[in-house]
């Protein structure tokens, strides 16, 4: 039986602005200036700010506070906010030419042209261009473009080579053998960078130095090694291959340390510099006790809403399609406002949680050194807002300070208690289990229980597990493979 009934509840939605807001303030800073251009391109209400009139404006802005300053009227940084929260379409419609304008990213005064990058060429051109210096058939050109195609940029074939010759033999009808395939790979191998192509890193070290100029006696025992002995190599067996080798641990040492020597990622550092340089979200700079917190935003273009849509406005009220085209320019006004509203709101909400930051590691800002555990939790307590906000504010940001750039998360870690009570960040106890290693002897490698004794100690209340994880998440070998001859 059906029944119709009447049920009362409580939602919480996001207003598409607030939506919009959260997608801007989780954008980094290159990606916010691409998200900008898109929106240029989209709304044609929005536009940006010519640097002349940015310049006149704000001249104009200053002038206008001397003379309500001269007169008593001083007015609230809150009022204004709400002044252009509140401006309407009727508003709009209303101004004059050259009254109000919603404005957002003031200009600085600084060029926002980016900084030219040198012509380069890649790798994969490189490749080519020494492919056509070898003796090949027309079908193995094709084949070994193919391969330089399926390279990683670690400068490996993850690819098999029997599926690369099977799809070519299909869709472009060829009759290349596997055997041959291995011919024309082992060529590509050859070329510079030595062990381009190569399919495993033993495979990689093998023939770098096949090609390699080394003295015959040490070469020839290190190819013997990497070729029967690969596996002991890795765990480093320095006994096992000296006993397979024939040789004493002296002997042994300049053919590991040749061996160590070679590339293990031929591809690696084939970036551009505009693809390896980190552009910081802020600048933080030092003024005596005081901290300067800039958002580095000169590359963001000041935007405002066009004021010639007001006089198309004007031309179109005796035409039939006015309203048509009023509720067009109406929705494009609501949508460029919006847009403008959220940069500033972003802005203010990131500076706004930076400065939080390095109050709260205050210490480390000072000296570099000595991060305090913190959670985003701290942050949004102090601000008044959601953790989720903070962290899309910490999300993918860096800071430039004069200690290096940092990314945001960084300066938030886990604690853990020493003996007399006191919280260090998770990130200071891993420093020190870094200062240990580097400092151990490289003969005798210290273990997850030695370096967790040495460091209750210090002080430290932590478990041999604990000691394993740290060490784990910096990427550091256990001490049997940290050991060396």
């Amino acid at each position: 039986m059906l029944n119709i009934t009447q049920r009362q509840t409580l939602q919480q939605k996001l207003t598409p602005q607030q939506v919009q807001y959260l997608q801007l303030l989780q954008l980094p800073l290159l990606s916010l200036e691409q998200r900008i251009k898109a929106e240029l391109e989209m709304n044609p209400l929005l536009e940006e700010v010519d640097e002349m009139e940015m310049t006149q404006e704000q001249d104009d802005v200053k002038a206008d506070e001397q003379s309500e300053a001269s007169d008593g009227e001083q007015v609230a940084e809150a009022e204004k906010n709400h002044e252009e929260d509140s401006y309407t379409f009727e508003d709009f419609m209303n101004d004059e030419l050259d009254g109000h304008k919603a404005t957002a990213a003031p200009y600085d005064g600084e060029d926002r042209d980016e900084m030219p990058q040198p012509a380069e060429v890649s790798l994969t051109q490189r490749l080519h261009d020494q492919i056509l210096l070898l003796d090949l058939a027309p079908e193995e050109i094709i084949l070994a473009e193919e391969i330089i195609g399926n390279i990683d940029e670690d400068g490996y074939l993850r690819r098999d080579l029997p599926l690369i010759v099977q799809d070519l033999n299909l869709s472009q009808n060829l009759a290349i053998t596997n055997e041959r395939a291995d011919e024309v790979l082992l060529l590509i191998q050859r070329l510079d960078p030595p062990g381009i192509a190569a399919r495993t890193l033993q495979e990689c070290l093998i023939v770098q130095l096949e090609v390699s100029d080394f003295p015959p006696n040490v070469k020839e025992k290190a190819l013997k090694l990497l070729r029967d002995y690969f596996d002991d190599f890795t765990m480093k067996h320095y006994e096992e291959l000296a006993k397979k080798l024939g040789l004493d641990l002296d002997r042994l040492k300049p053919i590991i340390e040749l061996i160590q020597k070679l590339n293990p990622k031929p591809g690696e550092g084939e970036f551009t510099a505009q693809q390896n340089y980190i552009v910081p979200d802020f600048i933080v700079d030092r003024d005596g006790d005081d901290f300067i917190v800039t958002l580095n935003d000169r590359n963001v273009p000041p935007l405002r809403i066009n004021k010639a849509y007001k006089e198309l406005m004007s031309r179109k009220k005796k035409s039939a399609a006015a309203n048509g085209v009023k509720d067009f320019i109406r929705k494009r006004f609501e949508a460029a406002k919006w847009f403008i509203n959220s940069i500033n709101q972003r802005r203010d909400t990131m500076l706004r949680v930076m400065r939080t930051i390095i109050e709260k590691q205050r210490v480390f800002f000072e000296t570099g050194e000595g991060l305090r555990p913190m959670i985003y939790k701290d942050i949004a307590e102090v601000i008044g807002m959601d953790i989720s906000t903070i962290s899309r504010v910490v999300n993918g940001k860096y800071v430039q300070t004069e200690y290096g750039v940092f990314e945001l998360r960084h300066f938030f870690s886990d604690k853990l208690t020493t003996t007399t009570g006191e919280e260090v960040s998770n990130k200071e106890v891993k420093k020190q289990i870094k200062e240990i290693i580097d400092s151990e002897d490289p003969h005798q490698s210290l273990s997850d229980d030695r370096i967790a004794e040495i460091l209750n100690k210090q002080g430290l209340n932590i478990a041999r597990r604990t000691v394993a994880k740290y060490r784990e998440a910096m990427r550091i070998p256990v001490a049997r493979l940290r050991r060396k001859i």
